[in-house]
């Protein structure tokens, strides 16, 4: 039996290179697949966050109160208003030649504020007097005549027709001088209506007229003015604040109030309801409550915007003197894993943001630690809201 001979393998070879430089041509390198692999990620989220609806939500602020305010029972929003003010007018018409006042001076009842031009009313006087002294003059003869005739006649010297014409006489010339003086009066007055006077004390607010225009009473001519300065009695000050209709039962005349200025957040007012106008406005639906300041401060101005609290009842000196700590409404609190929590919304996106919390002021929490003021909230935060929820305000 034969043994067949070995198989010829010499022309078997294996291409090493060639399989490599194939696998080569076809693989994507890796720097290539990381970009292309996050940007699909992103791509995918986006969709997936624009497919989300947005949830409906009511939102509340974190503001700073006062511990008062708890004893509040309605506030609204009103103006520092004089009760005593006027736009000071001339009686008559003329040329304005004395201004002595400025915006911001004080002034005296009766004090000269400005002065017309006056030269033909002062001469109309002196003209008056000169008449009431020789009505004088002519009243001392007539008076002496007619003593005379009286004696003529007592004598038999003289007739009854005489001493009539003497009386007579006597009669007008004391006529003539009650005309006189009554003349002079007048002039008096035309001349004190071109002294423009300070009708109380008070401050000037605005100057309506400069020297070399022409006053005139209710301002008759286009090219005149009315009134020369407008002033107000800064010791009437008022805070004038539209209550709603609604709300009007709650408040009484002297229930004590407090009242903070938007000009000083940081300063509180006491006051006190001092009138309720007895009318409503139809248009807003609201009814005009005037508050008193307790204490006069020389920086409150007219026209300043007030915040008016109206009080339960008379503040204690610790609760007057309480600083303001950050609240936010009760509603907006929930309880998670034993800790308090509110929603906060930044860029519509709610976020759970644990708190810790202090003294209850009212229908708000004070909150110690977790919120800053003007943080926007969650109110009523709806069932299954959480964090990275988007959201839109009602």
């Amino acid at each position: 039996m034969s043994i067949p001979d070995k198989p010829d393998l010499s022309s078997l070879r294996i291409e090493r290179d060639a399989p490599v430089r194939a696998a080569s041509r076809r693989a994507l390198p890796w720097k290539y697949i990381i970009p292309v692999a996050l940007a699909t990620a992103a791509v995918i989220v986006i969709l997936m966050l624009r497919g989300t609806a947005a949830i409906d939500v009511e939102t509340a602020t974190a503001t700073m109160t006062y511990p008062s305010q708890a004893n509040a029972v309605l506030t609204a929003n009103g103006y520092v208003v004089a009760q005593r003010k006027a736009a000071v007018a001339s009686k008559g018409t003329g040329r304005l030649v004395y201004l002595g006042v400025e915006e911001g001076d004080k002034v005296r009842k009766g004090d000269i504020i400005a002065r017309l031009e006056d030269q033909d009313v002062v001469a109309a006087l002196s003209k008056a007097q000169a008449d009431l002294e020789m009505a004088r003059a002519d009243s001392q003869d007539a008076v002496t005549s007619l003593e005379r005739q009286k004696a003529l006649v007592a004598s038999r010297l003289a007739s009854d027709a005489d001493y009539d014409a003497a009386r007579a006489r006597a009669g007008r010339v004391l006529a003539g001088i009650r005309s006189a003086r009554a003349a002079v009066e007048a002039a008096r007055v035309e001349v004190e209506n071109t002294r423009i006077r300070a009708p109380f004390d008070g401050t000037v607010l605005t100057k309506d007229a400069d020297v070399g225009e022409v006053v005139a009473p209710f301002a008759s001519s286009a090219n005149s003015r009315g009134a020369v300065v407008s002033m107000a009695d800064m010791t009437s000050l008022q805070v004038e604040a539209d209550v709603s209709e609604s709300n009007i039962t709650r408040v009484t005349v002297g229930q004590p109030c407090e009242i903070v200025l938007d000009a000083y957040p940081d300063r509180r007012y006491p006051g006190a309801v001092h009138k309720i106008v007895p009318t409503a406005d139809r248009a807003k639906a609201t009814v005009l409550t005037k508050v008193v300041f307790s204490e006069r401060d020389e920086r409150v101005l007219p026209e300043m915007s007030a915040k008016v609290s109206f009080l339960a009842g008379e503040l204690s000196a610790a609760e007057a003197a309480a600083p303001a700590v950050l609240t936010v409404p009760g509603s907006t609190l929930l309880e998670r894993d034993g800790s308090q929590v509110v929603f906060t919304i930044r860029e519509g996106v709610a976020q759970e943001t644990r708190v810790r919390t202090g003294a209850r002021l009212g229908n708000r929490v004070e909150v110690k630690e977790g919120l800053a003021e003007n943080d926007i909230v969650v109110n009523r935060p709806p069932a299954g809201l959480s964090s990275g929820t988007r959201v839109k305000t009602k």
